[in-house]
């Protein structure tokens, strides 16, 4: 099977890379050339263009935001000029609205939808370790589901409403978010009275938050380790800010969110805007101690 890939940014690149280790053929595309050249050193088809990648058995895609989405794939055509039939699998984490004109463009083009949104930091990425949620037409799911079980430890169905898997993301980034902001406070109380960060974060997250947002998180805030990102507060603000328009679409109040917006926005109006997601913590310290 040849599988074409667009969008190589972090997770899109070691998705790939998971994929030619296990002997898939990849064909590949990103608006920046380097990251397609590297991937063509270790055994990936370079396109030039994106119909190219759309000439290929089963297409992934894994863009940063929105308009990325709509840039690429609607914008330019890519999407309308497909032979009728090909699937299409859509990781990126995008909006609720533009989830539900997705899968209707697509369902007029002739063309199979997937929404296949991801959890897992690139690492688990290129060990084909993601949890992958999967939601759309049952033939299209079929189809896709050899691909995704290579990507995935577990790929969770999700019915046929694409919509579903897009909300799902949204809910468990959410819960990430306020993860990362509960930590912060905690550290804060415990520093308070004479117990650091390491210690804290080491017994509550080898008992009571024995989970791997808890550990993977909890050692990156231990240790004020914020840099290179694995995941960027930028991209979160991002998923907030569809959280909440996801909310207010259903008429829902998100208080937390809204916390996590304002605490998002104030660690990126510094200077230092390249931190990872788990910096959030940093401003959840500062506020509790009056800072």
């Amino acid at each position: 099977m040849n599988v074409g890939f667009i969008g190589l940014g972090a997770m899109g690149a070691a998705m790939v890379r998971n994929l030619l280790a296990k002997g898939v053929t990849v064909t590949v595309w990103n608006r920046s050339r380097a990251i397609v050249d590297a991937l063509a050193a270790e055994g990936a088809k370079p396109a030039a263009t994106l119909d190219e990648v759309f000439a290929a058995d089963i297409v992934l895609s894994m863009l940063a935001h929105d308009q990325a989405v709509r840039e690429a794939l609607i914008d330019s055509g890519a999407l309308a000029r497909a032979r009728k039939g090909l699937v299409h699998v859509n990781h990126a984490t995008i909006s609720a609205g533009l989830a539900v004109e997705l899968a209707a463009l697509h369902a007029e083009l002739g063309l199979g939808y997937v929404a296949a949104p991801v959890f897992g930091r690139p690492p688990v990425a290129l060990a084909g370790g993601l949890n992958v949620l999967a939601a759309g037409p049952d033939d299209a799911v079929a189809k896709a589901r050899p691909v995704l079980d290579l990507l995935a430890a577990k790929v969770w169905p999700l019915g046929e409403d694409p919509v579903r898997a897009n909300a799902l993301k949204l809910a468990g980034n959410f819960m990430i978010v306020s993860a990362i902001e509960s930590m912060g406070e905690a550290v804060a109380l415990g520093e308070a009275y004479g117990v650091p960060a390491p210690e804290l974060l080491d017994m509550l997250t080898s008992t009571l938050f024995n989970a791997p947002i808890h550990k993977i998180y909890g050692g990156m805030i231990a240790e004020r380790r914020y840099s290179p990102p694995g995941f960027t507060a930028e991209l979160g603000l991002k998923d907030v800010r569809l959280v909440l328009d996801a909310a207010e679409a259903k008429g829902l109040s998100m208080p937390q969110a809204d916390l996590a917006e304002a605490s998002l926005e104030m660690l990126l109006g510094g200077e230092d805007k390249d931190l990872d997601l788990a910096a959030l913590a940093e401003v959840a310290r500062a506020r509790v101690e009056g800072r």
